[in-house]
This record gives structure tokens, C-alpha cells and sequence, in this order.
């Protein structure tokens, strides 16, 4: 039971009025009338607010559950909703829902006014920054009496273990824009005459090159047929995620090696959504995990269950390990692409040796996650000594990346620098552009 204002109000009216009459009105008595009036007062008062209290039971009790969590996408705003109804009288209500204390604080409690026979649904939102799995608490009702002199408690049990993977809201929207782009007549005339893999005919279009014309199905027809043709299928797609030191750090909210997993999965869904076989392996000083190379959509479940619970390690990263794996292991050509970061010339030295060991055989993809910050603070106007000594420092940082960059691209190593928070768009947009232009 919890008073509230409006019941405190009336007491210290109560006493105000006490105080008063007994002033105006002095005596000699033990107790004097306004006294012994107060005293019935508050004891009349009591009583109300215990019978308010006593009212929400039963079919006047509100009822709250969660619905159920599905599985949460780290980054990202995911919706909690609650269902709140009230089955005979109209309800007041406050309602703290225990959600897991590793999140950022979330406004409690949630506030309602429900109307008699109403349901409704309240949502918030929560923004998990690291995987793994939380526990949801049990929820605590709070329900105003119809007097409005004391709030009635009670608990809901609706304890539930949630689990945090990646991003797959980004998942789902890259799936979305891929089958677009694949049923979409735009992006077939993109194809025309770019692969090696006879796709279909279709009638000739202003801006079509002649050179492809199928003359013979032309005749038949009587009117000008067009060979479509499209990037190969069953190619195999290799990507080295480095766990390492490196990747442990933190960047617009989340760790590189989060943003560098999201990216992973986005690329190999890509990759599987146009027929290649892709694997994975995540290393450090050793190759911590390795999933061969393989094709079908259900690959990407897999690659989401056993990517998900590693994390990045205060370890330096082997890449001529890495790449001695992938080569002993993927004995077909493959795009290799390997995700990292890049801090200067010397420190990507093993980086340009490993690489340049993969030229022979299979087509090396270096791509670095830059951390948007130093961009900033190269880009700042500097007011005082140590702003400017803080813009030389990222400036110096930003030459000597660009440095390590030329060379990886002198020694035929594709190349991708962007920020770790807009990594995955530009990477799958370079993979397709690869396919297209049949670089394997």
C-alpha cells in the first residue's frame, strides 16, 4: 500500500483545520474538541484510503504481460511491448518492467490511463551495445484506487531470458533490398553482356550493345532478341574477421569487431543470396574459428549461431597465420576478404605480406574500419594548443593509412576504407560490383 498525495492533502488539511479552531478556541482540557476532531478525522480518513486499497482486487485488478522478446539485433532499437487491459472499471496505472540493468537507463514507470473493458498496448525501447544473453525480471503493477488515496502493488511473473545477436534488423533489410534488385527489371538490363552465365532473352532496348544480339532467335522471332547474361555462380567467398587487439576498440557505441561481425553476416548473405558458397574464419593469434565454404540460405542461420557468441580478445592478430589456413584449407579460387583495421605503415606490413602471398591463387580484399572520430578531429578547427596538437595526431594517423593503403593496391589488393558504423553498405555494394564485373 502507498498513500498518496491527495491522501497526505487531506490530513494536512485536517491538521490546518485542528490548528486553527484549537488557537481561536483555547482550553484547559487534556484534550481539547479540535483535537479530539482531528484525531477522527485522520482516523476516518485512514480507514477510506484502506477500503480504496481494498477495492483494486480482483476483477478490478488491471492485467499486464510482455509479450514475448524475439531475438534482439545489437545497435539497434528494439521494441518491448507490454498488453495492458482493464476487464470491469477503468484503471490508473504504473507499471515497471525489469528490464536487464546492462542497458541504458529506460524511463520508469510507464504510465496509463485505461478506460473500463479496454486494452492497450505500451512499448519502449531498448539498445543492447553488447551480445550474449539477459535476463527480463518479473513485472510490478502499481494501480491507483478508485478514491485515488493509494496505490495497490503486485508482481506478474514474467521472467524471460533474451538473447542479443547481431544486426539482424540489417539482415533482414539487405535480404529485402537484394530480392529487389533481382526481380527488378532495371537490374536486369544492368546485366545484359556482364558474366559468363546465360540468364535469359529479352527483346532489344535503346542503349543495349549490338554485340550481343542473338541473331538466331532474332530470325525465328522476327524482331531483335538480346542475350542476357549474368555473374557465375557457385564462386566461392572466403571472409577473415580479425578478433584481435585492434578490433577491441569501441566505436560509435559499439566494439569494431561488432561492426565488422554485422558486416560479415550481411556479406555472406549476399554472397549466398547469389548462389556462391561462402565461408568464415575469425582469428586472432591463431585461427580461433573456421567454417568452410558452403552454399544455401540455411548456411547463414549457421554462420549466425556460431558467430555470435565470440568476442574480440586483447591479443595481436596473426594475418600470415590466417591466410596460411586459407590457403591450405580453400583450394579453389576464392575472394578473400579480410576485416581489420590499419593503424600505419609498419604495423600493416604482415598484413601487405599476407595479402600478397593470397595474389597468386585467389583475389585479396582488404577492408579497414575507421573510427569516425579521428575523421572529426582531423577536420576541426583547432582554437588553442591542444585541439591543434589533438588534429595534427589524427592527421598524421588519417597520411599514414593512406600510405598503407597504395601500397596494398600497388601489390593488386582490393581495398575498402570506411567508417566502422557505415562499413556493410559500401562492402556488399564492392562484392556485387566484383561479381558483375567477373573479377574471379
Amino acid at each position: 500500500m502507498t498513500p498518496t498525495l491527495k491522501l497526505y492533502g487531506l490530513l494536512a488539511l485536517g491538521g490546518a483545520i485542528a490548528t486553527t479552531l484549537d488557537a481561536l478556541s483555547p482550553t484547559a482540557a487534556t484534550f481539547s474538541f479540535p483535537l479530539e476532531a482531528l484525531l477522527f478525522f485522520n482516523g476516518v480518513v485512514l480507514l477510506i484510503m484502506v477500503v480504496d486499497w481494498a477495492q483494486v482486487s480482483g476483477p478490478q485488478r488491471a492485467i499486464a504481460h510482455r509479450e514475448p522478446l524475439p531475438r534482439l539485433s545489437i545497435g539497434r532499437d528494439n521494441p518491448v511491448t507490454l498488453k495492458v487491459s482493464a476487464p470491469k472499471a477503468a484503471a490508473k496505472l504504473q507499471i515497471f518492467d525489469r528490464y536487464p540493468t546492462d542497458f541504458d537507463d529506460i524511463p520508469m514507470p510507464l504510465t496509463v490511463d485505461l478506460p473500463a473493458k479496454t486494452a492497450t498496448r505500451i512499448t519502449y525501447q531498448v539498445l543492447p551495445t553488447q551480445r550474449g544473453e539477459y535476463q527480463w525480471g518479473d513485472i510490478q503493477m502499481r494501480q491507483l484506487g478508485p478514491w485515488g488515496l493509494a496505490w495497490r502493488s503486485w508482481t506478474i511473473p514474467a521472467q524471460q531470458t533474451v538473447a542479443v545477436y547481431p544486426d539482424l534488423v540489417g539482415l533482414r533489410s539487405l535480404s529485402v533490398k537484394l530480392a529487389i534488385q533481382s526481380t527488378g527489371n532495371l537490374r536486369q538490363r544492368q546485366r545484359v553482356g556482364i558474366g559468363t552465365e546465360f540468364a535469359e532473352l529479352r527483346e532489344y532496348a535503346i542503349g543495349d550493345d549490338p554485340r550481343f544480339i542473338d541473331w538466331k532467335a532474332t530470325a525465328r522471332r522476327s524482331a531483335p532478341l538480346i542475350r542476357v547474361l549474368e555473374p557465375e555462380r557457385e564462386q566461392s567467398l572466403i571472409v577473415l574477421l580479425d578478433r584481435g587487439r585492434l578490433m577491441t576498440a569501441n566505436v560509435k557505441g559499439l566494439s569494431r569487431f561488432d561492426w565488422g561481425l554485422n558486416a560479415t553476416l550481411s556479406l555472406a548473405l549476399a554472397g549466398l543470396h547469389r548462389g556462391d558458397r561462402v565461408g568464415v574464419g575469425v582469428f586472432d593469434r591463431e585461427m580461433h574459428t573456421w567454417i568452410p565454404a558452403t552454399g544455401g540460405r540455411p548456411h547463414l542461420q549457421r554462420l549466425i549461431e556460431k558467430l555470435t557468441p565470440i568476442q574480440p580478445a586483447l591479443l595481436e592478430s596473426d594475418y600470415l597465420g590466417a591466410v596460411t589456413q586459407v590457403a591450405t584449407q580453400q583450394h579453389r579460387r576464392a575472394l578473400v576478404v579480410v576485416i581489420t583495421d590499419i593503424v600505419d605503415q609498419t604495423a600493416s606490413a604482415e598484413l601487405l605480406t599476407a595479402l600478397t602471398r593470397l595474389k597468386s591463387r585467389h583475389l585479396p580484399f582488404c577492408v579497414t574500419l575507421r573510427d569516425p572520430q579521428v575523421d572529426a578531429q582531423a577536420h576541426a578547427f583547432a582554437d588553442d594548443v591542444i585541439d591543434a596538437y589533438s588534429r595534427a595526431v589524427a592527421l598524421d594517423l588519417l597520411d599514414q593509412r593512406q600510405v598503407a593503403f597504395m601500397q596494398l593496391k600497388q601489390a593488386g589488393v582490393l581495398v575498402l576504407d570506411a567508417p566502422a558504423d557505415q562499413i556493410t553498405d559500401p562492402l556488399v555494394e564492392d562484392y556485387l560490383r566484383i561479381k558483375a564485373r567477373n573479377r574471379l
